[in-house]
């Protein structure tokens, strides 16, 4: 597909969601130069060249009308990469009803359907509906297996995820960020790297809770534009002890601590960086693969 017609696709969906979810309070779009961009593209004169930088972003915002719900509010925050619906969306799920962990196997519960059932199509509104059957069961579950004080420290763990998210930022430049990202991997303790410059990168590994309330604090901030370009996530034996878990996630990581990574800095401004030596870092690393998918071409 070209970027037109993905452009095509996403505009259809869009339009598709403001005829469900009408008014602002179930559908809100955080970034409205971003939409009329994306219309001007496919209806107007600009669709021969690429496609716009700004990328569509929105929440839609959905109440539980069961009795036991009692109106539990859930949020979808939804962002759409270039190529979609050819690569998934990034979609993130809020609810307040959830504890932290559920909330945590909530979220990869839904990455998972959505690797597995979504590829290549739309999926927003399959998104909508599974979090609403889904956030039903966790719920009923919760208040089914609520214990008594006594029998708090028996109830099950909630299993963990160790996750990796790739960061793709038109630039990053601002010395206030880049000391914000290295501050708020290590305050998480997530390892991983951050690359300034145009463009930017920053990989994060750790915990999932981790990962997703990093990227939660990162992509609030003020850019031109970001995006999780590529995410993994590994389930994690939920019977281990404390001691064993850390030890688990520790065997996962593929960096050591958290790292802001300059290689040659080169240019009229010193912004760009030798794409060569990044990826000579990435393949020590053992994850090369990312840089195609970075930049869509193959590393050397």
């Amino acid at each position: 597909m070209s970027y037109l017609e993905w452009a095509e696709s996403q505009l259809a969906e869009i339009e598709l969601l403001t005829s469900m979810f009408p008014t602002v309070e179930e559908l809100e779009f955080t970034d409205q130069l971003a939409l009329a961009e994306l219309r001007d593209y496919v209806e107007g004169s600009a669709s021969t060249g690429g496609p716009p930088p700004s990328r569509p972003q929105f929440l839609i915002k959905q109440k539980l009308d069961s009795a036991n719900t009692e109106g539990t509010v859930f949020i979808l925050s939804c962002a759409y990469p270039s190529e979609y619906p050819s690569v998934l969306p990034e979609i993130t799920v809020r609810c307040s009803g959830l504890s932290r962990a559920q909330q945590t196997q909530l979220q990869a519960l839904l990455n998972a359907y959505l690797m597995g059932n979504c590829q290549g199509e739309i999926c927003v509104l399959s998104a909508v509906e599974w979090v609403k059957d889904n956030l039903q069961l966790f719920i009923d579950k919760s208040l089914l297996e609520a214990p008594g004080p006594k029998k708090e420290s028996a109830s099950p763990r909630m299993p963990e995820v160790f996750s990796r998210l790739w960061i793709y930022s038109h630039h990053i430049y601002n010395k206030s960020k880049r000391k914000n990202i290295l501050d708020w991997s290590k305050e998480l303790g997530l390892s991983g790297f951050s690359m300034p410059g145009k463009p930017g990168i920053v990989c994060v590994e750790g915990p999932q809770s981790a990962c997703e309330d990093f990227w939660s604090r990162v992509k609030v901030l003020t850019w031109k534009k970001i995006m999780i370009r590529h995410r993994e996530d590994i389930s994690l034996d939920c019977q281990s002890e404390d001691s064993r878990l850390v030890e688990h996630i520790d065997s996962l990581r593929k960096f050591t601590g958290f790292e802001e990574a300059m290689f040659d800095p080169h240019g009229n401004r010193g912004n760009h960086m030798d794409l060569g030596q990044l990826y000579q870092f990435l393949n020590e690393k053992g994850c090369c693969e990312v840089f195609q998918m970075y930049f869509g071409i193959e590393g050397r």
